[in-house]
Order: structure tokens, then sequence, then C-alpha cells
């Protein structure tokens, strides 16, 4: 019985280290896709359903998941228009290498802005995310910016923002299969 705790601990100690080092078997890609489809109205029973599991297997592979940090969290698609604020904008920003992060994460502490991406490379590094009742606010928005060090490079309205599972995680036939149903 111990030999068997033992051995049960260390596959989940190594179970957990390969998700870390994303090497994720196929069961977990399935289910990350799944889950990235619709998490709100996808249950670990029409997922097990789906991969010909058992529904406590997956509830455990979405613990490890979890866990291990793979999932960090379950996000909310909000319609900002019907919320109330019908302009939605990507302000595209650059910012200097050393000051980079730090500014990037003051960005998020501007009321409007929904969310921001640090790039990489090139001279256009920071791109914001922001919502506005009106062009007012949009305009408060950019001067905040401003105000904490981004320079703005460009300012795009968006009128719709689609978002979709990955299908890498899925073989081809398992794509194929899943844009059908």
């Amino acid at each position: 019985m111990v030999e068997r705790n033992k051995t049960n601990t260390r596959t989940e100690y190594y179970s957990t280290l390969q998700m870390k080092n994303g090497e994720l078997d196929s069961v977990d890609k399935h289910i990350l896709y799944y889950l990235r489809q619709d998490a709100r109205r996808t249950s670990s029973s029409d997922i097990a359903e789906k991969l010909d599991l058992s529904p406590s297997t997956v509830r455990t592979r979405i613990n490890k998941l979890e866990e291990s940090g793979i999932i960090r969290g379950y996000h909310i698609d909000i319609d900002y228009d019907l919320a109330g604020y019908p302009l939605y904008t990507k302000i595209i920003c650059t910012a200097s290498i050393p000051e980079r992060a730090d500014t990037a994460s003051r960005a998020r502490d501007v009321r409007g802005v929904t969310a921001v991406r640090e790039i990489m490379t090139g001279e256009r590094n920071v791109y914001v995310n922001a919502i506005g009742a009106d062009h007012d606010d949009l305009n408060r928005i950019s001067e905040e910016l401003d105000g904490i060090g981004l320079k703005i490079a460009d300012e795009q309205l968006i009128r719709e923002e689609f978002v979709c599972p990955f299908h890498g995680f899925l073989n081809q036939e398992d794509s194929s299969q899943s844009l059908d149903s």
C-alpha cells in the first residue's frame, strides 16, 4: 500500500512537471480545446463523453491543469456595447525598453482599460484595449496613458472581436470533426 502511494505521488509529480514544461498529452489538449470553446456551458461530463472517459478523470485532469498554472482562470465575454460602452479601441503604444514592463503594468490601472499586452519585438511594444461610453472617455484614456509614459503610435476603433479555441490542440482529424459539430 505504501509503495502504491509513492508511485502515485511520483507519477502526479512528473505529470505536473510535464504540464509546466508544456508537454501536454492528447487528453489534456482536448480538454483545453473544449473548455476554450465555452467553459461556462461545458461540463466535465460533456468533455468526458466526447473523449470516452469518466467525468471524474476529466475533473482530475482539469484540477491538475489549474494547479500547474496552465489554466489560469475562466473569463467572461462581455458585450460592452450592450453594457453601455459602445466604443472599443486598441491603442498601440511605444514604451522605452527598460520601462516597458512597469509602464504596461501601470496602464492596467487606467479606468476603461480592459487588457494590456506587452510586445517583445518592434517599436510598438504595448497594446492597450480600452472601452468608453463616448469619445471623451477614449480621449481621457489616451491622455492618461500618455501621462504614465506611453507614446501613442496608433488608435484603432474595433467593430467586433471574435475569440475561438486554438485548433492546434487537436490532431488534424479531430480538428476537422470538431468544426463540423
